[in-house]
Formats: C-alpha cells, structure tokens, sequence
C-alpha cells in the first residue's frame, strides 16, 4: 500500500506507510481549519518539530491515550516526560535514527521554539522522512535557509513548505526554497488557518509551475498526498 499523507490543517500531517500511523505537529482542537479532533487520531508515532502551541496543543492527549512514541528534540521530550506520556525518542539537530517506520532525520530550521508554559522547547526542526515509498522533507516553521541545498541532494520524492509568511517563509522565499531543494512534488502548509497568514495557494501553484522544475500539490484540509 502506498504511503499516504493527509493534510489536517495548520502544519499538522497524518502520514501511514506500511503498517505505521504518524501525526506530525497535532494542532487539531482548537484549529479553526482541522477537518479532525484530536480523539479522532490514531497514532504509533508523534512527531514535534517545536514548541509553538500550535504545534503540540494535541501532543499530550494523544500520546497518553494512544501510547504513540513523541520523537522530538531532548527538552521537548522531557518536558512531555514530566505531563505523563511515557513513550518518547529525544533527537536532535542533524540527528537520524531508523524508526519502524523508517529514518527520521531532524533538520535545521531558521525559527524560535517556547513551551506554551515559557519552557525552552530546544532549537526547532524540520523532519527529513526516509520511507520505504520515497524520501519527504517538512520543513515545519522556518525561513528560507541556504544549506536546503543539501537536504535536497538526497533526493526528494516530496518537500512540504510553509507559505504563509509573517511568522514563516512565505511564496516568494519557498520558491527559492524550492529550487535549493529540487523535489520532484511541493506542497504548501501553514496557511488560511488565521487572517495573518492567508495566502492565494492556487496562485502559488503557477508560480512554482513557471519558475521550477517542481509540481506543485494544493490540497484542502483532509486531502490525501501519495508517495
């Protein structure tokens, strides 16, 4: 079965491939475009990129009720420790380990990272995905950094970009994003959740059509992408 990733809004992905169920940065209860609750998910692993609220607000209620595995950097994983989830797998920047699922490697990420209790939340990431049907980078909450260069010459069946600029790279930036990384398919994410961030997506899409070698994938929150 193909690998299938689903956009939940925001910068939240589920992602299944073989018999594994993922959820990248969960923020579902209280985002305004998630097609999902946090009780709908079903997840193995959890992974975090950072500490923004809108990023691990459902990070805690799923792990303990699913027993999923938080695979983030050391002061995110111990700060879910001390909340009672028991699963984790503490990483760090330029770090890869090979999951079940497949390796996760975290990148660099040109961005801030706080609990949303005021606790330090580590440098923030990316994920760079190893999967036995390709190899995805997301890229989470950053802006446009040079060395993207190098993530991209592993080659990538997928890169997913935020495009919503204010706080994140926004449409201009990822095209230069994406002709650093060279991926054979981009995504657009964190966008449309709030006014701040609203962006023309389908106008981004020509863009990348006309200035990239990239094909360029707009879905709608709950639209699937296939490896």
């Amino acid at each position: 079965m193909a690998t299938k990733l689903t956009w939940l809004g925001h910068g939240t992905w589920s992602i299944e491939t073989g018999s594994h169920k993922l959820i990248l940065d969960p923020f579902l209860n209280d985002n305004p475009t998630a097609p999902i609750k946090a009780e709908d998910v079903q997840a193995d692993f959890i992974l975090v990129s950072h500490g923004h609220f809108d990023h691990v607000a459902d990070v805690e209620s799923i792990a303990k009720r699913t027993g999923a595995t938080v695979i983030a950097t050391f002061e995110i994983c111990q700060w879910f420790e001390q909340r009672g989830v028991t699963n984790t797998h503490a990483q760090n920047l330029g770090g890869a380990w090979k999951h079940p699922f497949g390796t996760a490697k975290l990148t660099i990420a040109h961005h801030s990272s706080t609990m949303p209790d005021g606790a330090p939340g580590g440098d923030p990431g990316g994920f760079l995905l190893n999967l036995p049907d390709g190899n995805v980078y997301f890229a989470c909450d950053t802006a446009l950094f040079s060395d993207m260069q190098w993530i991209g010459r592993r080659g990538l069946d997928l890169a997913v970009l935020p495009i919503g600029d204010n706080f994140t790279m926004g449409p201009e930036d990822s095209l230069e994003a994406i002709r650093l990384l060279n991926p054979k398919r981009v995504a657009p994410a964190h966008y449309n959740t709030w006014p701040p961030i609203e962006q023309d997506a389908s106008a981004w899409a020509e863009q990348v059509k006309q200035e990239t070698s990239a094909e360029p994938i707009v879905i709608e929150p709950g639209g699937v992408i296939e490896l």
